[in-house]
């Protein structure tokens, strides 16, 4: 039982919508706008969209209604979560969750710097027609680390103000104006010229390609990327539920939102590709020609719609101002895994948490502000493969060591007993495997990730 005090400084939702909100939120970020657009074109396009969506349903919702199960049960941070449930000997997967939260972070604020840098220069009509140029003036070294310190610093405020005021609030006013943005894109994207073509590649897939293990990793990385699972911030986020609401209803909502969410950034950015015809620029197979990928959508997207003229400015601005909302509400939960494990675990309060986890995270992501290969490499280590073992632990924790537990916390908003024994069978017999399986394939691409940054 945890002191009032303790309680107190933890939080609780106030609404429903607030939680849904705020995990979709968490769920819904740079993983669906920039990640998501880049590992689609490597990934030919519409085979990789429905490998996605098959390891978001078979795998991606099970595993999160673990975590949410996990982490309404016991009320704690996934650092404690994990040895409630079956011993001390589970406390490296605690750690593991705490240190994915950190490494993600450390490296998704420097792009979320990039983004919120673009905004503002969009807003003031600044961005040059030499993105290329400017990209690599901006997007590494002084410039970068700015930036990243300043998105850190806005990241750890919101969460330093709690669950209710902070979290949930930032949720409420950051996750419709992040719909409406996209909407509106997408719906302008779809009245450019030769948009069918960005359409057929984006939705036609290639049978040669279902069968690509690179695809089907990239794939089920982007699904754990994406949903925010593997990395405990789904089982914080259901730490603070105080209500009985059906948790499989939750994780469907959750899941089919930010899958919406990703497939309508693909009808926003493909269109663009096709029309102002930057095929060739971002390879659709091999991306951008340079050595690195991440800065696709920064270098290419711009100069394409300046030249629509003032119109175009005004798409630029509003494209980045969205993708600044999508990356604020992923940071915020991905620290907040970092600060709920140091409340529960250490008794600090939430503002020194914040505030010594969140300069921790800033110092730690120097060295992807300077080495754009440093950060593609985390981004394969600790947003692919991490991610991915995190949720194979999970499966096997609640799946063999806390069913009974887990199954009697579903029932309370999941009456239906045939859809409890379907996800216990998903959740023994299914995930483990093929996560097992996908964790192999995705060896090779961390060793060439790690050998591009040691340049060998």
């Amino acid at each position: 039982m945890q002191s009032p005090t303790a309680s107190a400084q933890r939080g609780s939702w106030g609404t429903r919508l607030g939680f849904i909100l705020a995990a979709v939120g968490s769920a819904v970020g740079l993983g669906n706008m920039w990640r998501f657009s880049y590992v689609a074109a490597e990934g030919g396009g519409a085979a990789f969209v429905l490998l996605y969506l098959v390891f978001v349903a078979l795998i991606g919702i099970p595993v999160m209604t673990s975590e949410l199960v996990v982490g309404r049960m016991t009320q704690v941070s996934p650092l404690k979560a994990v040895t409630k449930l079956g011993g001390s000997q589970w406390a490296p997967l605690g750690w593991l969750f705490v240190f994915c939260g950190f490494g993600i972070l450390s490296y998704y604020s420097v792009i979320a710097g990039w983004t919120m840098r673009f905004a503002f220069d969009g807003i003031r009509g600044a961005i040059p027609q030499d993105t290329a140029g400017y990209f690599n003036a901006v997007g590494t070294r002084t410039p970068a680390v700015a930036t990243h310190i300043a998105f850190m610093a806005i990241t750890i405020f919101i969460v330093m103000r709690g669950v209710k005021r902070g979290l949930e609030s930032a949720a409420l006013i950051l996750m419709p104006l992040l719909f409406l943005l996209l909407v509106g894109l997408a719906i302008w994207s779809s009245t450019l010229a030769d948009g069918g073509a960005g359409y057929a590649y984006y939705l036609k897939p290639r049978i040669n390609e279902l069968l690509d293990t690179r695809i089907i990793t990239d794939a089920a990385g982007q699904a754990f990327f994406s949903l925010s699972l593997g990395m405990g911030a789904m089982m914080t986020y259901a730490s603070y539920l105080q209500g009985k609401q059906s948790l499989g209803r939750e994780a469907v909502t959750i899941a089919l939102t930010d899958f919406g969410v990703a497939f309508v950034a693909g009808l926003v950015v493909f269109p663009i590709v096709f029309h102002f015809g930057l095929g060739e620029a971002i390879g659709l197979g091999g991306m951008l020609n340079t050595d690195n990928t991440v800065g696709t959508l920064f270098i290419t997207i711009p100069p394409a719609l300046q030249s629509l003229g003032k119109v175009g400015n005004v798409i630029i601005t509003a494209f980045f101002v969205m993708l600044f909302f999508a990356a604020l509400t992923s940071a915020i939960s991905l620290l907040e895994v970092v600060v709920a494990a140091a409340i529960d675990g250490w008794g600090w309060t939430r503002h020194r948490a914040a505030l010594l986890s969140g300069s921790l995270i800033i110092v730690a992501g120097l060295p992807s502000a300077y080495n754009l290969n440093f950060l593609a490499m985390a981004d394969k280590l600790i947003g692919t493969f991490m991610l991915m073992l995190g949720g194979l632990f999970t499966a096997i924790l609640v799946g063999y060591y806390a069913l009974p537990q887990a199954e009697a916390e579903l029932a309370m908003g999941m009456e239906t007993v045939s859809m409890r024994k379907a996800w216990a069978t998903i959740i023994r017999f299914l995930v483990p495997p093929v996560l097992f399986v996908v964790l192999i394939f995705a060896v090779p691409s961390v060793v060439g990730a790690v050998r591009a940054l040691l340049g060998v």
